[in-house]
């Protein structure tokens, strides 16, 4: 069977398809994301018969019906929805929704004597050389007759009526302009689709495997497809830009009527959120805990109601499947289920989006939450099994790159045991070795990069332990983290400079901490033994200068917090070496305890 077809319809053609519903498009209430500007260069190539691109679709697998028949499946559009969005608003005359859930009308207009396109504008509208807008013009009972009388006694040019007739008929005609649809096979998966998209667009888009599950959900109004999509994007939108609740209910009476909306109407009122979601996002989460699979393609397939085990596909299979992933995208989006987890990842000292460079812990973290509350595990279980498998997988940069993989393995292994915290136990066995804090994460500690998870984790857990910053006698970590505050050097960069300490060496991680900017502006350029010797003198005078700890029993309690290492106070630059040495182990033996505290 060949891989793919192409045939080539015109573009009235095309969009008599898709009303019709032989071509089945993606949800049409989305964000139109082209500039109108876009819309009128499209017009415009059409207009010269310029290629504006192909149209993919993928030919659904034929359905096995329960009384033994089979179904055609449907042809879904994965790429093309803007252009034919931008057709459908510039030929046929439909609104489109902007990217603030606002209806708006994109008027392109025409000027016959210059053969020029153009947004139309207050200038426009006042010239008569101009047609405002082309949808009119484009309708099968346009009077194109009566028209070009009219528009040439407005414009005194009646010697130019022919020339003017022939470049009416030519824009009416835009219609009849072929289009080049490619038609990828139904047996093909999804990773022979996207190599195929990628070789056969030319604009370079990359669409994620998300991309082309959306699309196969929200095609399907026979069992909810659409509503669960909406559900997924609103939510998604609503808490990127709660100030649009108005605009979705106002302009999808239908959706706002639903239970659904009722269900994610809430995210309006969460002020940025640690963990925000796309819909790549929530599609991941509520597979994931919901079928115990990590790979989109699996979810592709059982959405199509395939057998894995007789290869088939099966209606009952594609019901059961658009039901479960229904229900699971509600439990993704329910209020309490969200702010319960978003507790948990604070109680880990997760306190800022900052601290955790990669999505995929927090998507993981949040489908074991709901996969084990669905196991109706106690609550308190729940909460320190989440805890340690999301800074274990911080620790062992489990799921950077693909996570899919992963996510498969971790899932299905998390409920093979009657015990699901029995896979935590062996991992934590395999991973987190007495090698793993004692050498392993001492050496990965060996860096510059301040962005580091390790470093990160360090600041997790001084949080976790309310550590205050270095000399700080109120301050403590969370609230620097919190209010974006400063991360400076032990030993001052001017002064590492000054001894020759390349740039590598003097941005080390074990060389940073969180220190208020008014004390490290009275530290200024001066090495440890020199500030130190200050501060330890203003314990004596209880005369504060360098912060306001005045107590040499706060003073080494403070040091601890901030795992600075014994006799830091004489230190000059002939120690930078062996302190970092000495403090990468100390930061390593604070995260152990951290970890083991969860």
């Amino acid at each position: 069977m060949a891989r793919y077809s192409v045939n080539n319809y015109t573009v009235e053609t095309l969009l008599s398809n898709i009303k019709s519903g032989s071509i089945a498009i993606p949800e049409m209430q989305r964000p139109f994301v082209w500039d109108s500007s876009k819309v009128r260069d499209l017009v415009d190539s059409l207009y010269k018969g310029f290629p504006i691109g192909y149209i993919i679709v993928w030919q659904n697998p034929d359905v096995k019906l329960k009384d033994g028949t089979k179904s055609t499946g449907k042809v879904i559009l994965i790429d093309g929805q803007q252009r034919i969005t931008a057709m459908a608003a510039a030929i046929v005359g439909h609104e489109v929704l902007d990217d603030h859930y606002k209806w708006k009308r994109i008027s392109i207009a025409f000027n016959p004597l210059e053969e020029k396109f153009e947004v139309a504008n207050n200038a426009i509208l006042k010239s008569s050389k101009w047609i405002p807008d082309i949808a009119p013009v484009l309708k099968p009972n346009f009077n194109t007759f009566q028209f070009i009388i009219d528009y040439c006694q407005k414009n005194e040019i009646p010697d130019q009526m022919s020339q003017v007739n022939n470049i009416i008929n030519r824009l009416r005609g835009i219609q009849n302009n072929s289009l080049g649809v490619i038609t990828l096979a139904s047996d093909l998966d999804i990773d022979s689709v996207t190599d195929i998209f990628i070789r056969i667009n030319s604009k370079g888009v990359v669409l994620s495997q998300a991309d082309f599950a959306m699309s196969k959900i929200s095609s399907n109004e026979t069992y909810g497809g659409n509503v669960t999509r909406k559900t997924i994007d609103y939510f998604c939108h609503l808490l990127e830009s709660p100030e649009d609740l108005k605009e979705i209910k106002n302009n999808d009476t239908a959706f706002a009527a639903l239970p659904e909306f009722d269900a994610i109407k809430w995210a309006a009122s969460k002020t940025n959120p640690i963990y925000k979601t796309t819909y790549n996002d929530i599609l991941r989460v509520a597979f994931t805990y919901k079928f115990k699979r990590g790979r989109l393609a699996d979810l592709v397939s059982l959405l199509s109601g395939r057998d894995f085990e007789t290869r088939e596909f099966r209606i009952e299979i594609e019901e059961d499947s658009f039901n479960q992933l229904h229900e699971a995208v509600l439990q993704a989006v329910n209020q309490t289920n969200y702010e319960r987890y978003l507790m948990i990842v604070r109680s880990t000292g997760i306190v800022r989006k900052s601290l955790i460079r990669s999505q995929n812990v927090l998507n993981f973290g949040y489908a074991l939450y709901l996969a084990l509350r669905e196991r109706k595990i106690d609550s308190n279980e729940i909460e320190q099994i989440v805890r340690r498998w999301l800074a274990l997988t911080i620790l062992t940069g489990r799921y950077s790159g693909s996570p899919e993989s992963s996510f498969d393995y971790d899932i299905k292994r998390f409920f093979s045991y009657d015990d699901p915290a029995e896979y935590l136990r062996l991992t934590e066995a395999g991973e987190l070795s007495d090698a793993f804090w004692n050498v392993n994460l001492v050496q990965r500690l060996n860096t510059s990069v301040a962005s580091s998870p390790y470093f990160n984790m360090f600041l997790v857990a001084q949080v976790k332990s309310h550590d205050r910053g270095f000399l700080s006698m109120q301050v403590d970590v969370e609230t620097m983290l919190e209010n974006r505050g400063d991360i400076h050097h032990l030993f001052p960069k001017n002064y590492l400079t000054k001894n020759g300490v390349p740039q590598s060496m003097y941005n080390q991680i074990a060389n940073y901490v969180f220190l208020q900017q008014e004390i490290n502006i009275k530290i200024s350029d001066d090495a440890p033994c020199i500030y130190m010797k200050k501060v330890l003198e203003q314990c004596q005078t209880k005369k504060p200068i360098y912060g306001n700890i005045v107590d040499e029993v706060e003073l080494c309690k403070n040091l601890e917090q901030n795992c600075i290492p014994i006799g830091f106070e004489k230190m000059e630059i002939s120690d930078y070496n062996n302190f970092l040495e000495m403090r990468r182990k100390l930061m390593a033996e604070k995260i152990r305890n951290y970890y083991f505290s969860l």
